[in-house]
């Protein structure tokens, strides 16, 4: 290798490899071994001694949210690697952008040596291979746009033909042993979807399919399989109304294919965005049915008649600030009749209401309108013992003009953030116009620094109403604006309520517990009696 190292002492090197599935395409002189025996045999020639080896396998260099890779950038946080060696510069990654930011701004910033073998590139040294390393990266993140395209293509092809692309089918299948892109029934749980419909097809609601499901002890989809759940909560494991009603909507149970209900963004992000059901790919008869076509239509009509009942909505004060104290989760409003025929709005634990009987939380059934009325004496008490009624009256206009400047602070907080955008887009077209050509150097160089300084400015500046518009919030003196306001409204100001209020939480017990905004509030309501447990309604 040409590129000279005089003082190799100095270094503790991290050799980085990667290789992606469009890599292997290339031959297997991009294999990880023929990586690693280039890397090793360009330290020993140079005498640099190797702090760790970073392998990222099977992982594409659009993203940087690679294992090894984020491994390697703790240790340079952590001042244990002071040079990165890779084989070629597409082995750091394939978007331009991130690149050039690791190139020119993050090894730079954390005094890190840059070394590509392959393109002579070296942030070490001045040299023309570094002039043109802003091209080379342009030309790898095409080359990926280009796989991606290709892979995307062929992938749609295969759906449109009836060949299964995803990772893992559906719950009653598994893939073929033999034949790939091919789904059959597995026989292990088959029953268990058959049940499923079987019991829809006699009139029972999702909800205590669910429940009938968990009583017996019936793993999950996602526990069968062994899928990767989120955050866990009270109700993992469990099968929900929810589950049910989308597998009772899968024709992949009538033998048809299904598949596109989700796509990714763009190849450079993992996100998926749910397609419409007009775009979704649907091939017939591609494997064996596990439900008849009959019963399927029977059970669509069944599940439809019951929409209406799960549709409606309610407007209450409490809305968004009541929970359950035991999970944790919002509770649910329900309508019931009473004895006069008159609508009357009830609290109910969600988790309790989708998993009735599993054992994970309680009922805490009780008036919508008794805890309401509960809380506003409750906060209009705490707002007494802490406020003096008699400075209220000469701090009403004032409060008034507090929310009209909250308002203007909103007005000018989007207006400054819309400029930081439009400053960001136009600093990313002057890059790569200077990239292109299209911008010399000194005019980019001028440019770029006016237009930074304002973003900038900008941003301190968006920094500082954002801290004006929180911290009122903990101060006393808009706590005391608030508490004046609530009680001159006698509680009926869902926006002041908001305001005061954090969470409010039904305990099993019935019992309320009042969440504070204000530390003040907060103090004066732990010297103030509790709400008594409601009765029973």
């Amino acid at each position: 290798m040409y590129l000279e190292i005089s003082n190799p002492m100095e270094y503790h090197a991290a050799l980085y490899i990667r290789l992606s599935k469009e890599d292997e395409s290339e031959g297997p002189s991009q294999s990880v071994q023929n990586q690693e025996s280039l890397l090793r045999e360009f330290v020993q020639q140079h005498r640099l001694s190797v702090y760790d080896t970073y392998v990222d396998d099977g992982w594409s260099g659009t993203s940087f949210d690679r294992p090894s890779f984020q491994r390697m950038i703790a240790d340079i946080e952590a001042k244990k690697v002071n040079m990165v060696i890779t084989k070629d510069l597409s082995r750091l990654g394939r978007d331009y952008i991130l690149t050039g930011h690791y190139m020119e701004r993050y090894f730079p910033e954390h005094r890190v040596r840059y070394i590509s073998l392959l393109d002579g590139i070296d942030t070490g040294v001045d040299s023309t291979a570094n002039d043109i390393t802003p091209f080379r990266a342009i030309m790898n993140d095409m080359y990926a746009k280009d796989i991606s395209k290709k892979i995307k293509s062929v992938k749609r092809d295969k759906q449109r033909k009836g060949q299964f692309i995803g990772g893992k089918p559906v719950y009653g299948y598994k893939m073929h042993p033999t034949e790939k892109n091919k789904i059959v029934i597995d026989e292990e749980v088959a029953p268990v979807v058959r049940r499923i419909f079987a019991l829809a097809l006699s009139g029972m609601s999702c909800r205590k399919i669910a429940t009938t499901l968990n009583k017996e002890g019936i793993p999950t989809p996602a526990t069968y399989c062994g899928w990767k759940v989120g955050t866990p909560g009270p109700y993992t494991g469990l099968w929900s109304g929810e589950r049910i009603s989308e597998m009772l909507k899968n024709e992949t149970y009538i033998g048809n294919m299904v598949q596109g209900r989700s796509v990714k963004i763009s190849y450079k992000s993992k996100k998926c965005l749910k397609q419409d059901p007009a775009n979704w790919v649907i091939v017939e008869g591609t494997h064996e049915p596990l439900v008849d076509a009959e019963t399927f239509q029977k059970v669509q009509l069944l599940v439809n008649s019951r929409k209406h009942t799960r549709s409606r909505t309610y407007d209450f004060l409490l809305k968004g600030l009541i929970f359950c104290h035991e999970c944790g989760y919002p509770l649910a409003v329900l309508n019931r009749k009473n004895a006069r025929g008159e609508d009357v709005l009830y609290f109910v634990c969600r988790t309790y209401q989708r998993f009735t009987k599993a054992g994970v939380c309680t009922c805490h059934s009780i008036k919508e309108k008794t805890v309401t009325d509960a809380v506003i004496r409750k906060v209009r008490e705490v707002c007494r013992a802490y406020l003096d009624p008699d400075e209220l009256l000469p701090m009403a206009q004032e409060a008034v003009e507090h929310a009209q400047k909250q308002s203007s602070l909103e007005t000018e907080l989007q207006a400054i953030q819309a400029r930081i955008n439009s400053l960001t887009a136009n600093l990313d077209r002057m890059y790569t116009d200077r990239l292109n050509g299209l911008l010399p150097e000194e005019d980019f160089q001028r440019i770029f620094g006016r237009v930074k300084l304002e973003r900038e400015q900008l941003e301190e500046k968006r920094q500082a109403l954002e801290f004006q518009k929180k911290s009122p919030v903990r101060s006393e003196d808009r706590a005391r604006e608030l508490v004046q306001r609530f009680i001159e409204t006698a509680g009926e100001s869902r926006e002041l309520l908001v305001s005061l209020i954090e969470r409010v939480e039904l305990t099993e017990d019935k019992e309320v517990i009042i969440k504070f905004r204000f530390a003040q509030l907060d103090e004066a309501s732990q010297n103030s009696q509790g709400i008594a447990p409601f009765e029973t309604a």
